[in-house]
């Protein structure tokens, strides 16, 4: 089992919920974030005033699937995500080693 999460922009979210839904893959935990890469920030002007924002905000998606699904949801999201632009985000893979779903007690690929 792996976990796949993506840092993506926010005006992103619907597209790469509804690419997900194409595939099959309806679950997925979303996370409003903040942080910064290679764009390291920008300044905007506030009534009048100039300020830097250091964090651009973005949302992180997770989502925990069976070893085999795993290549075909980091194309998913690259191909609904990517503008080109820098920004675009990143997709982490990490190993899982248990899920286990709380209500009932199933374990591995049965509690995905």
């Amino acid at each position: 089992m792996k976990k796949i999460e993506a840092i993506i922009k926010p005006f992103k979210l619907d597209q790469l919920k509804e690419a997900f839904a194409e595939i099959g893959l309806h679950g997925m935990t979303i996370s409003e974030v903040k942080g910064y890469g290679r764009q390291k920030g920008h300044t905007e002007v506030y009534r009048g005033a100039e300020y830097v924002v250091d964090f651009i905000p973005k949302v992180k998606v997770e989502i925990v699937t069976t070893d085999d699904l795993v290549e075909k949801i980091i194309e998913t999201v690259i191909s609904a995500v990517s503008t080109g632009k820098i920004g675009d985000g990143k997709i982490f893979v990490l190993p899982i080693e248990e899920v286990v779903r709380v209500r009932t007690g199933e374990k591995g690929n049965e509690a995905i």
